[in-house]
């Protein structure tokens, strides 16, 4: 400034990024505590001086708007069709080039886009590449025709007044400030920040996979803090990888600032804000809907716990195939029922962007998450981003672009593209000794020691790819930075992060998938140097005492049921300890409402049309066959409807349908040959055993001509898996369970076995009666032992252990054995 004759409250010195400023002031206290000051900037703050807003057809350089307006772009370069999918590919390649035209002053701009127009789609002739012509000329235009707020530097109203420019130069050049310090002139003066220094302590850390390679990071991290050298630098290579690690270095209790921050859709309040507008789509799947009601605070977690069993029970995938029905007979879960329709409903209108934030603050408001949102910091940053602060919306109504009505559809994509472009930087106390920050911004800072992690060929290229949208050819006619530019500063980044007194590098030899990975070239090239060595496991090891895992083993005498169905004592027959969980705690798994429709849903509407059938055939008079067949094709497009299976899923069944007619229908007339004749379906069966009933719902009941009741239990399994059960007779319960529950009647049973091409067999329970004589003393002598404290083990054997839907409870692929 001496030597420029330079007043320092007359000198600006623009600093490389932001967070340079701070640090950039503090250094300049210290060297100079009396007397003026010079102005530490960067571009956009200084341009900030002067309020600007953007025009109709301006980039605003805020995604949302900026959104909006590529779609008006797209539809006048008639790309109509295609405008949902390319506004965001639009709008990427638009600030690309915006770099660019941003730096010519704005009274040259026009002549600079005339000059560079006839070159820039030379190349891009062929049908083939007519959509990414289209884009580029599109987003050229657009760029020069914008207005920026930087020209307010480049037409020299804000640097009028200015003795001396210092432009602190990082590792890459940057347009604005070069092209403002071409046109000061003598008034301004380039002065490169990175300077060549002799490499720090570098530890090289070869681990075997991301999981070591969090935990070697985070162990370096400790080690530097126990040591006393803070701050401490972690670099932001791998946005996963770092992220792991801050959550290690969370459990040990050391705050991280994170300066990158992470994209603002991936926070836990963007994600209940997104919810809430996926919930409300016309389509919205059931599970979509839940979740979304699980987190609003006006519903109490049991009114939602009974909506949720309800809507598990109808398994419909998507709510609006629920009906009324479907709530049961609870007036509170009718009136919540109504009251998440009614919300629905309010947000599925077609209407203009300024009538879907108020729709939307209002849905928030009504339900609850308002509050909750402008409470925590990233939920306050989704409210602005989105503009459904109160009075934003009225800045968005004066956008032209938001004009134009839109459905939830495309409202639902536009509010997702903005929450995932916009970072979300946690607020810090300043007091964190831990710092995550990119490798390029480690310009300037005073770290004590570096971790640089996640340094493999993936993450850590030599050489980085350029943003999509421009070739190399475009890139270099527009000025943009070229492979080349990019691979240097790279290399200088890596070249500062080696700088520091101590250093460690991290990658890791295999990915999660476990294949192979190589160590960034630029490691390579180290250890080709024989710059660094080799360090040891910086974790600490811990002594561990072996806990064997072993099978459980319940007791419950105070919770025995009273009830007893066919089921359950089967469950206890095969593992008791699943008898203990499922029937004793009454624990379930949840129904699956996205469940494709499987075997166990065409055995359900299959019993259920059988059931019908038959019953509806004791109302007539005989029939002939070809009216029995009618009969049931009838019924069974009832019953598709009336359990609401989707005719596309139910597909594959309903092809097999004529066959399995076809096939009941022979063995029915064989069935009926000897006078055996229907007597009920699907009816409910108690009996008093001891102290102990019995209870069951029984499939069908036949009478022979000599009176004797013959129950069938039908089964859609292979017929082979039906012979197996009765392979060993008494050890089949089921139908001998049945029995017992007609206890005053001559009881025959058989399996009747369905099969999809029309195969109809009946299996039956030969040893029926000595079958039913022991599980009569059986079921009572054992739930007697079971009331005196006996255990109630695990057994672990068996196929019923490999689907039982206790195993997690049981933890039985945790067992030592």
């Amino acid at each position: 400034m001496a030597a420029r004759a330079a007043h320092p409250a007359r000198t600006v010195v623009l600093v490389p990024y932001a967070q340079l400023m701070s640090l950039a002031r503090q250094f300049w206290a210290a060297q100079v505590p009396d007397g003026f000051a010079p102005r530490f900037e960067t571009t956009m703050n200084w341009a900030r001086q002067r309020p600007w807003s953007p025009g109709a057809t301006d980039l605003s350089f805020e995604i949302g708007r900026d959104l909006l307006a590529a779609r008006g772009w797209l539809e006048q370069g008639g790309l109509r069709a295609q405008a949902d999918a390319l506004a965001s590919v639009l709008v990427d390649v638009t600030w690309q080039a915006a770099e660019a035209a941003r730096a010519v002053p704005p009274a040259q701009r026009s002549a600079w886009a005339a000059r560079l127009r006839p070159q820039l789609l030379q190349g891009m002739e062929a049908p083939a590449l007519a959509v990414e012509a289209a884009i580029a000329r599109i987003a050229f235009e657009w760029a020069a025709a914008s207005a920026y707020a930087t020209d307010a530097l480049l037409d020299g109203t804000l640097t009028s007044g200015v003795d001396l420019l210092v432009l602190l130069q990082g590792f890459q050049a940057e347009a604005v400030p070069h092209a403002l310090a071409q046109q000061l002139g003598e008034r301004a003066l380039v002065w490169p920040v990175p300077v060549d220094a002799p490499a720090g302590s570098i530890a090289l850390h070869a681990a075997a996979d991301a999981t070591e390679e969090a935990e070697r990071a985070a162990a370096c991290v400790l080690d530097h803090l126990a040591q006393g050298r803070v701050p401490v630098a972690l670099a932001a290579n791998d946005r996963v990888l770092t992220r792991r690690i801050g959550a290690l270095l969370f459990t040990r209790g050391v705050p991280v600032h994170d300066e990158t921050g992470w994209k603002l859709s991936t926070t836990r309040a963007a994600a209940n804000l997104m919810a809430a507008l996926r919930a409300c789509a016309w389509d919205a799947p059931a599970d979509a809907v839940l979740d979304w009601l699980k987190n609003v605070p006006q519903l109490g977690s049991g009114l939602v716990q009974a909506l949720e069993r309800r809507v598990r029970r109808a398994g419909q995938r998507e709510w609006r195939a629920l009906r009324a029905s479907d709530w049961g007979d609870s007036e509170a879960v009718q009136a919540v029922a109504q009251r998440i329709a009614d919300w629905r409903e309010g947000l599925q209108a077609t209407r203009s962007l300024p009538e879907w934030l108020a729709a939307t603050r209002a849905l928030l408001r009504d339900c609850g998450q308002w509050e909750p949102l402008h409470a925590d910091a990233a939920g306050l940053k989704a409210l602005e981003a989105l503009r459904l602060q109160e009075g934003a919306g009225d800045e968005a109504a004066a956008w032209p672009q938001a004009q134009r009505r839109i459905n939830a559809r495309e409202f639902t994509a536009w509010a997702n593209e903005v929450l995932e472009s916009v970072s979300f930087v946690p607020p810090h106390s300043g007091e964190e000794q831990v710092v995550v920050l990119p490798l390029s911004q480690l310009l300037g800072h005073p770290f004590a020691a570096v971790v640089v992690p996640g340094c493999d060929e993936r993450s850590l290229p030599a050489s980085p790819e350029p943003p999509t949208g421009w070739s190399m050819a475009q890139r270099r006619l527009l000025g943009l930075a070229s492979r080349e530019a990019l691979e240097g500063v790279q290399r200088a980044s890596w070249r500062q992060a080696l700088q520091a007194p101590h250093c460690d590098v991290l990658w890791r030899k295999s990915d999660d998938t476990g294949e192979r990975t190589l160590a960034s070239p630029l490691v390579q090239a180290l250890l080709l140097q024989g710059d660094g060595a080799p360090a040891g496991d910086p974790r600490r090891l811990r002594e561990c005492s072996a806990q064997p895992v072993g099978a459980p083993s319940a007791h419950a005498p105070q919770l025995v049921p009273a009830q007893v169905s066919a089921s359950s004592y089967e469950d206890l027959r095969r593992c008791p300890y699943r008898f203990f969980a499922l029937r004793m705690l009454g624990l379930r798994e949840a129904d699956e409402i996205e469940a494709e429709v499987d075997k166990r849903d065409f055995g359900t509407w299959l019993h259920r049309v059988l059931g019908v059938f038959h019953e509806r055939l004791q109302e007539r008079a005989s029939l002939a066959r070809a009216e029995r067949a009618a009969l049931l094709d009838a019924i069974a497009h009832e019953e598709m409807a009336g359990q609401r299976l989707g005719e596309g899923e139910f597909l594959p069944f309903a092809a097999a349908w004529p066959a399995v007619r076809e096939g009941y229908l022979d063995w029915l007339q064989r069935h009926e040959a000897d006078g055996t004749v229907f007597e009920a379906a699907e009816t409910k069966h108690t009996e008093q055993l001891g102290e102990w009933t019995l209870e069951g719902r029984i499939d069908r009941i036949d009478r022979r001509a000599s009176g004797t009741a013959l129950v069938m239990d039908y089964k859609t399994e292979g017929l082979q898996a039906t012979r197996d059960r009765m392979k060993t007779p008494l050890e089949d319960t089921q139908l001998a369970f049945y029995a017992l529950l007609l206890p005053d009647r001559e009881v025959e049973a058989a399996y009747l076995n369905v099969g999809e091409r029309g195969e109809m067999k009946a299996v039956p329970h030969e040893a029926l009666a000595e079958a039913t004589h022991l599980l009569r003393e059986a079921i009572p002598a054992e739930l007697r032992r079971i009331a005196q404290g006996a255990p109630l083990p695990a057994l672990g054997e068996g196929r019923a252990c490999e689907f039982c839907s206790a195993r997690g409870l049981c933890r039985r692929d945790s067992w030592s054995e």
